[in-house]
């Protein structure tokens, strides 16, 4: 009796490939893959983050102000995405930027655009941020970081090494702090080590559920 297109199916998907969790080994090892593929379809994209505080200033300051930044640089669009959330400032707003580039905890000049931010709330002691810089434009950089760094293109290259060796800063600039109030160094989240390292682990983990089935088939 010839086997129906059904039961060819079925046969690709032996129940006693079946994990205990669940998982068909097959699936696992797709998945896996998937997971490795997609992230290297998005290497041209980083996210960073970073928590700000009175502590991460060079001196540090005993300001009880606190705050988050997110950061999205896209290689490809050549834009920039940033969002920041700051409250509990000792005194009103006069500035804010990124800096770089230099390892933490040191100091570095300013990068993006001068005096601060475009739209970024001053004069208050807390508030949220978000826009979108365009990196082809000199408008978006410290004119003193592009002629540094030998025109538009270089400064956003050295702007983006910055952010790979985590060696940028989110800066908030007060009346009483003009050197800065809070900050926090930037960090890739999550780290690509630790994407590619999971990636890995899926893909030893289902070809290790795979031996063990041949083994007891």
């Amino acid at each position: 009796m010839k086997s129906s297109p059904e039961s060819k199916c079925v046969s690709l998907l032996p129940i006693r490939e079946i994990r205990p969790g669940g998982i068909p080994a097959r699936v696992l090892m797709i998945a896996a893959l998937l997971f490795v593929v997609t992230v290297s379809s998005r290497a041209d994209t980083i996210t960073l983050d970073a928590v700000l505080s009175g502590a991460g200033e060079n001196p540090p300051t005993a300001s009880p102000g606190t705050g988050t930044a997110l950061v999205t640089y896209d290689s490809s669009a050549h834009t920039l995405f940033v969002t920041i959330t700051f409250s509990g400032l000792t005194t009103p707003t006069i500035a804010s930027h990124i800096h770089c580039c230099v390892a933490a905890p040191g100091n570095a000049g300013v990068a993006t655009t001068t005096p601060t931010f475009t739209g970024f709330p001053l004069g208050v002691t807390s508030g949220t941020y978000m826009n979108t810089l365009d990196l082809t434009l000199a408008s978006s950089f410290n004119p003193a970081f592009v002629t540094a760094n030998g025109g538009i293109l270089g400064a956003e290259a050295a702007l983006a090494s910055g952010f790979l060796s985590g060696m940028t800063y989110v800066n908030i600039h007060t009346t009483a702090f003009q050197g800065g109030e809070i900050r926090g160094f930037l960090q890739p989240v999550p780290e690509p080590s630790t994407l590619l390292l999971l990636g890995s682990g899926l893909i030893g983990l289902a070809a290790s559920a795979r031996k063990r089935v041949f083994r007891k088939a």
